[in-house]
C-alpha cells in the first residue's frame, strides 16, 4: 500500500492507527517541553538562527525558500550561512562543507542545490550544532539559515518558518504513523511564519515558482526555452516529495507526458532514466544533480525560482533586526 494513500485520504487504516498517532503526538510534545525546561541540552549560538522546516513528512518546498532567503538577505547587508542535515548523504565523517561541484551521494542532493544557487557557505551534519560551529569557525556569517530542523531542538532558534503544500496540506491531520504530521497542528501557533507553496490561506504567505529555461543535465551551459517542446510528448521524471505537482506544471505548459515517479532522494541508475526511444527526458534540478554522469543529450532539467511577496521580506527583516539588537520579537 502506498503510504500517501493512507496519509492523504480518509483510509480506514488511518483510524485504526490513530491511537499510535496520539502516543506519537504526546511524546513529541513532552520532548519539546523537556528542551524548553532545560531538561534536555539545547544550545544557542551567537548569531541569529532562522529555521525553515515543516510539520509533515516529505518535501514541501523548503530548499527553494532557503535559497530565496539567502539571496534576499545578502543585499540587505547580512552575511548568511546555510546548514542542513545532509539527508541520505553517505560521507564517512561530519560536518562536511558543500560546494557547487560536491558529490550529492556524499552530502545529499538538496545541499548541492543550496551551494549552487545561494552564493553562501553551506555545511551539513546530522548534528546541526556541529554544522553551525564549523561554519562560524571558517566564515564571518552573521545569520544562520537551517534547511529543515524544525524539530531539532538541540539548536535554539530565533525565527521559525514552516512550509506547507497548498494541495496536500496536512493530509488526514494525524501524527505518525497514522498520518504525515511530525508534530500536532497546535504547533502552528508558535511559528513566526507559515509559507504556502501555492495558494495561501489567512495568515499564510504564498510562495510562487518562476520557471526558467530548460538546461541540459550533462552540460547546463546549454539551454532551451520550455516552450520549444509545447505540444510534444516527453518523458517526465521526478523523485521528489510530491511528483504530481512537477508533472502538472509541465502539462500546464502544453507538454504531453510519459510520467516516471520515483521515491524522494532516489539514487538513480542508468536504467532509471534511459528509455527505448528518442523522446526528450525532463526532470527536476534536484534529480539532475544525481544524474549528470548518467545523462545523454536528450536529458533536460527544469530550474525553478521562488518568488515571495515584498511584505514577507519586510516583516522578516523587522523580526531579524529585533533579534540582532536584542529586542523581544512579537
Amino acid at each position: 500500500m502506498n503510504i500517501n494513500n493512507l496519509w492523504y485520504s480518509n483510509h480506514l487504516l488511518g483510524l485504526v492507527l490513530a491511537p499510535l498517532g496520539w502516543l506519537f503526538c504526546a511524546t513529541v510534545q513532552m520532548r519539546r517541553y523537556a528542551y524548553q525546561q532545560g531538561w534536555l541540552p539545547s544550545q544557542r549560538v551567537n548569531v541569529p538562527v532562522i529555521v525553515v522546516g515543516n510539520l509533515t513528512v516529505g518535501g514541501t518546498g523548503k530548499t527553494p525558500l532557503v535559497i530565496w532567503l539567502a539571496r534576499f538577505l545578502k543585499p540587505q547587508g547580512f552575511k548568511p550561512g546555510i546548514i542542513s542535515r545532509g539527508y541520505r548523504g553517505h560521507a564517512n565523517s561530519w560536518p562536511q562543507f558543500v560546494y557547487p561541484d560536491s558529490d550529492p551521494y556524499l552530502v545529499g542532493d538538496e545541499p548541492v542545490l543550496l551551494a549552487r544557487h545561494s552564493d553562501c557557505p553551506v555545511v551539513v551534519a546530522p548534528r546541526r550544532l556541529l554544522a553551525v560551529q564549523s561554519l562560524l569557525e571558517r566564515y564571518d556569517c552573521d545569520v544562520i539559515i537551517s534547511d529543515d530542523g524544525l524539530q531539532h531542538y538541540a539548536l535554539q532558534r530565533d525565527i521559525e518558518i514552516a512550509v506547507v503544500d497548498d494541495i496536500r496540506r496536512y493530509g488526514n491531520r494525524r501524527c505518525l504513523p497514522a498520518g504525515p504530521l511530525r508534530e500536532p497542528l497546535s504547533r502552528l501557533a508558535q511559528l513566526d511564519f507559515m509559507v504556502t507553496k501555492g495558494a495561501a490561506l489567512n495568515n499564510e504567505v504564498s510562495m510562487q515558482y518562476d520557471l526558467k529555461p530548460l538546461r541540459r543535465v550533462s552540460d547546463d551551459s546549454i539551454w532551451q526555452p520550455l516552450s520549444v517542446l509545447r505540444g510534444q510528448t516527453v518523458h517526465a521524471l521526478a523523485g521528489i516529495g510530491h511528483p504530481a505537482r512537477f508533472f502538472n506544471r509541465l502539462r500546464d505548459q502544453g507538454l504531453k507526458l510519459h510520467c516516471h515517479e520515483f521515491p524522494d532522494h532516489q539514487v538513480y541508475r542508468v536504467a532509471d532514466i534511459q528509455f527505448n526511444d528518442h523522446l526528450p527526458v525532463i526532470m527536476t534540478e534536484k534529480d539532475a544533480v544525481k544524474c549528470q554522469s548518467l545523462a545523454g543529450q536528450q536529458h533536460w532539467y527544469l530550474p525553478i525560482e521562488a518568488r515571495l511577496p515584498l511584505d514577507f521580506g519586510r516583516r522578516l527583516l523587522e523580526k531579524l533586526k529585533k533579534v540582532r539588537y536584542g529586542q523581544k520579537t512579537s
